[in-house]
């Protein structure tokens, strides 16, 4: 509305009791700056998950020395980032420090100078927004006085009702300058507010108008209003909620500050601004129930992966490799917690603490346990060694009994003795077993009279190779089965044969079974147990020593499976508490199992067969 209106105004006063409301909509929409700061922080994680500590510093150099430019919650997301990956590289360090043997408690973490390089730039960037947040107060107070003298102008054009029409002008000037300041102390924003409210009322009830020009001015403010209604209904569109709930704040306070409009409009007019706040408002408090949903469930994800840890049951763990794949377990899960989102804000920390105690807890256990694991394995070689210089003193001998004896004994108790460090492992049980196998050659080298049995025995082998080569082909497949098992059990009663044919004739016979087993579908279990059999037989020509060999071979291999049997049960339990959508998962891992107790049968059996081979040469 222009100036020139003033010139044209009528001396009849004109009653304006409609204009006396100068506005209909209510209070801004207030959000609490925390919510604030944490959708700012929300919008920018993702892209601050990829900043290295270079990065970090970097970027708050630049927000030091552009202070007007950035905001708060990015300040602080920066900060967050930072002793993340600080943090990260510190656990790194105290993981590695326990794995080379050391202990959590003497663990001491190395100076960072970076921590000290941000540490100085918050500085400046705190001292900076202490400097600005005086500045804006000094400015509200500043902006508190202007509007105190508006008001007080306005008293002043009430003072003088004949020149109300005259002052119109000023009226408008005033209002426009009101407008235009923004910013005071928010302890008087309210009584300030109405303090105006109250004697722009007073002025418009002494306005005396015409019926043009105050139609003229609701004109104009359903003009301003309707635009103000359609920027409101778009922004129903804007991709960004947070964004548009914030211009929807702007755009509160501009229809707030806009004139009234027709009486009969009023009511319209408002409702339709309503309408589309509501339609924003609802949009920006959808957008914070999904968000408060994702952190709910990444904190129900982090609490099972912190039950997990906490759930290890120690008392398995016992060897090694139980140890080892427990390890991995955990190194597993803390990769997944790093996949896993905030939590929220008051649990995020708190659910971090935990999930880092537990770990430490482990890795605390793992280190003395294999403190005294270690001890333990430098006795075991002291016993080994003991043992070997025993045996050492026994090869030479020529009471080939006796000794014999002695030597079963002295391999009976190495079996006693636990395991000793792997780099020692090859180089103490090759000394054993070269004194074990020494004196045993030298025995059989004094007992070649058997070759003329051994001769014998080749032929009897030879000839059941022949009857297994005769079974016919349109045989009966059960009875077929039968007489192969009679003639493999007729094979390893037969005794030994001469060295230079045993691995011939073993093949042949080898090859011919395997003809068989596939013909008739014979269990591959039986086939394995019998190729056993037959190993073992051809072992028993080299002596005492290669049976023992081959026991401690298989007894090693036996509990490495039960280990692995309970590791995979450990983890069916884990599982089962868990997850309920992992049924593929655990499909596999109960094949594993199922496969699993099959092996450690088949190996118990062949222990069975040393054994009973072992017994029949004692």
């Amino acid at each position: 509305m222009t100036d020139t209106h003033d010139t044209n105004l009528p001396e009849k006063p004109v009653e304006l009791e409609e204009e006396k409301k100068t506005t209909e909509v209510s209070e801004p929409i207030q959000l609490e700056t925390s919510a604030e700061e944490m959708v700012v922080e929300t919008q920018q994680e993702e892209a601050l998950q990829r900043l290295t500590k270079e990065d970090v510093i970097n970027k708050l150099k630049n927000i030091s020395e552009h202070m007007d430019e950035v905001a708060r919650a990015e300040v602080d997301s920066l900060k967050q980032i930072f002793y993340k990956l600080h943090n990260a590289e510190r656990e790194a360090a105290k993981r590695r420090f326990v794995e080379e043997g050391g202990t959590v408690e003497d663990f001491a973490p190395q100076p960072d100078p970076q921590e000290e390089e941000m540490k100085r730039i918050m500085s400046v960037i705190r001292e900076k927004r202490n400097e600005q947040a005086a500045e804006l107060e000094r400015q509200k107070e500043m902006n508190l006085q202007v509007k105190l003298s508006i008001i007080e102008e306005l008293k002043d054009l009430l003072e003088s009702p004949e020149d109300a029409n005259k002052n119109y002008t000023e009226f408008k000037r005033l209002q426009q300058q009101w407008n235009e300041i923004k910013l005071v102390p928010q302890a008087n924003v309210n009584e300030l507010w109405k303090n105006y409210q109250l004697y722009v009322e007073k002025f418009y009830d002494l306005l005396k108008l015409n019926n043009e020009f105050r139609e003229y001015d609701f004109k104009k403010n359903l003009e301003i209003k309707t635009r103000l209604c359609e920027a409101a209904e778009k922004l129903a569109e804007e991709p960004d909620v947070v964004s548009a709930f914030f211009q929807l704040q702007k755009l509160h306070q501009d229809f707030k500050e806009t004139g009234p409009v027709a009486k009969e409009l009023r009511d319209e007019i408002w409702a339709r601004f309503k309408a589309a706040s509501t339609v924003v408002n609802r949009r920006h408090q959808q957008y914070y129930d999904a968000l408060k949903e994702a952190e709910q469930n990444n904190l129900d994800q982090k609490t099972v992966i912190c039950e997990i840890v906490e759930g290890i049951d120690y008392a398995q763990l016992t060897n090694f490799t139980a140890w080892e794949n427990k390890t991995q377990e955990v190194i597993a899960l803390q990769n997944k917690w790093k996949t896993i989102g905030y939590a929220p804000q008051k649990m995020n920390v708190k659910i971090f603490e935990r999930f880092r105690t537990a770990c430490d807890e482990f890795f605390r256990k793992k280190s003395e346990f294999f403190k005294a694991t270690k001890e333990r394995m430098s006795e075991n070689l002291e016993k080994k060694r003991a043992l070997c210089e025993k045996a050492e003193a026994l090869k030479d001998s020529t009471d080939w009994k006796n000794a014999a004896e002695a030597f079963v004994k002295l391999q009976k108790e190495w079996k006693t003795i636990g395991p000793v460090a792997k780099k020692y492992s090859d180089g103490v049980w090759k000394r054993f077993i070269g004194a074990c196998d020494y004196f045993f050659e030298q025995k059989n080298k004094a007992t070649a009279s058997q070759r003329t049995v051994e001769q014998e025995n080749l032929d009897k082998k030879r000839a059941i190779i022949e009857k297994l080569a005769s079974i016919e082909e349109n045989m009966d497949s059960e009875k077929a089965a039968q007489l192969v098992r009679d003639l493999m059990k007729e094979w390893n009663a037969v005794g030994f044969v001469p060295f230079k044919d045993k691995d011939k004739i073993y093949k042949q016979y080898h090859a011919q079974v395997d003809k068989l087993f596939e013909r008739f579908n014979i269990s591959a279990s039986n086939k394995k147990l019998s190729s056993f059999k037959s190993v073992v037989n051809s072992m028993q020509e080299g002596g005492m020593q290669t049976l023992y060999r081959e026991r401690e071979r298989l007894a090693r291999t036996y509990e490495n499976m039960k280990g692995e049997l309970q590791t995979y049960e450990n983890n069916l339990g884990f599982l089962n508490a868990s997850s309920k959508k992992g049924n593929s998962l655990l499909n596999e891992i109960n094949r594993k199992v199922e496969k699993l107790k099959a092996d450690i049968e088949l190996v118990k059996e062949k222990l069975k067969v040393i054994d009973e081979s072992i017994q029949g040469q004692n």
